[in-house]
């Protein structure tokens, strides 16, 4: 390894990220294993490039220096980049497979056993086709997952890294919210987003803010297509915010009108799914236990919102298509990974379907730390932003203020919750006396919210 002082961490964990994966080779008994991930390639040696799309690969012997396989014009990322001493490029008119069987013979590598990443999106079947093939010597085995055991958990130097990517992330938040108001495109709003992340040091993430409006918010995964937000519709976003190819995300609601008793009951039903991750969560905890815990505080709704989804996903290192490393842990029911410290998770309570036609969501980016979780976000509001007419954000409501203070919005929303608090005490007293105390606890914290 090239020691170096300029990569996005500090040598030593390059140094650890290495030694961790060569512990779980001689696990596995591999005497080399060739990485294609892009993840992977930048979580163990700083290496990124645009141009993943052609064939790419790391080969990490257990016993001798790695070598990286590449594009001829994307080895200067290995050399600007990485701790990499050893590269082996191939021209656009030369075969990239073939360059890597004649590699893996160069350093001795042809007789013997290699594990090789068989489900990564960048190593098709027809390149595997072909090493297979012509790799008659040795043997090849499939180690996908073997660099994601180290990505699962996050160094305090990978939490630095997202703590960087979060400002990027609320800046664009705070921006697209701002620019929310009737008769402003989707496209204006996204295009406020992107500024003012990449002015607060954000880099270009796996995929652009979603930005919907009224009816578009029921379309999953769109995002802005010129439409011009209307009187009284709401606004869903979701920004990613990026730094070093780690990122941190949130979901947040805008109401162009008056907030309505619907709206008001879901923005306080996915608060109180995120309340409970915060006082639950933690390590552990399996991540259906997790998902348990999210799912049912949210599908307890009398507004027709659900949660058609997972409720969250490990997020970090990523390229495009997609921000999340939820191929690595999911929160999902019947999955028993057991959490741990220093895993980062997007949790999405978002609900789908409200009155039939709408979407909305509040998501948090957490870690887990010794004894439970933290926000990435902890000093953003996860309340839906209302605004009148002309865009201006209307004071919130707050049940703690004098009854003279108190505009006619407070008092309405306020009368909202103490409706809806209401109701749900009548329903407690209808329930069967051999309730759980667990249940009861439950109900308790959430008509005291």
């Amino acid at each position: 390894m090239r020691h170096r002082d300029d990569m996005t961490f500090p040598f030593a964990e390059y140094e650890r990220r290495m030694g961790e994966l060569r512990d779980r080779m001689a696990d596995r008994l591999l005497d080399a294993v060739i990485i294609t991930d892009p993840e992977n390639l930048m979580y163990l040696t700083d290496y990124q490039t645009t141009g993943y799309s052609f064939f790419q690969a790391l080969v990490v012997p257990i016993d001798d220096a790695p070598f990286m396989i590449t594009r001829k014009l994307e080895e200067s990322n290995v050399h600007a980049r990485t701790w990499l001493e050893h590269t082996r490029p191939y021209s656009d008119t030369g075969d990239s497979i073939q360059m890597l069987v004649e590699s893996l013979r160069e350093f001795g590598l042809s007789k013997k056993i290699l594990g090789y990443e068989r489900n990564s999106y960048f190593f098709p079947a027809y390149h595997q086709d072909v090493l297979n093939t012509s790799f008659r010597e040795g043997r090849l085995m499939d180690c996908f997952g073997i660099v994601e055991e180290g990505r699962k958990t996050k160094s305090e130097a990978e939490l630095e890294i997202m703590g960087r990517a979060a400002i990027a992330t609320k800046a664009g938040m705070k921006a697209g919210i701002e620019m929310v108001r009737p008769g402003v495109t989707e496209n204006e709003i996204g295009a406020a987003i992107s500024e003012a992340m990449f002015r607060a040091g954000g880099e270009p993430p796996a995929v652009m803010p979603y930005v919907t409006s009224g009816p578009r918010t029921m379309i999953g995964h769109a995002t802005w297509e010129g439409r011009t937000v209307q009187p009284n519709e709401h606004v869903f976003l979701e920004v990613g915010g990026c730094f070093r190819r780690y990122h941190t995300a949130m979901m947040r609601t805008v109401m162009c009108g008056p907030m309505t008793d619907a709206m008001y009951k879901a923005q306080e039903v996915m608060k109180y799914a995120l309340r409970q991750v915060y006082e639950h969560v933690r390590p552990g905890m399996t991540v259906s236990d997790a998902d348990i815990l999210i799912r049912t505080a949210v599908t307890e709704n009398d507004v027709g919102g659900q949660l058609i989804t997972r409720s969250g996903y490990s997020i970090g290192i990523a390229f495009p298509p997609s921000w999340d490393e939820g191929y690595i842990v999911s929160l999902k029911q019947g999955d028993s990974t057991v959490l741990q410290k220093g895993m980062t998770l997007h949790i999405i309570p978002w609900m789908w379907g409200v009155e039939g036609d709408k979407t909305c969501g509040i998501s948090d980016t957490i870690y887990l730390t010794d004894d439970g979780c933290k926000s990435f976000f902890q000093d953003f509001s996860q309340d839906f932003v209302v605004k009148g007419d002309q865009g201006k954000i209307k004071f919130k409501p707050d049940s703690t203020k004098p009854e003279s203070d108190k505009t006619e919005e407070d008092k309405r929303l306020v009368a909202i919750d103490s409706r809806a608090s209401a109701k749900e005490g009548q329903a407690n007293q209808e329930k069967p006396a051999a309730e759980s105390k667990g249940a009861k606890d439950k109900r308790a914290e959430k008509s005291g919210s």
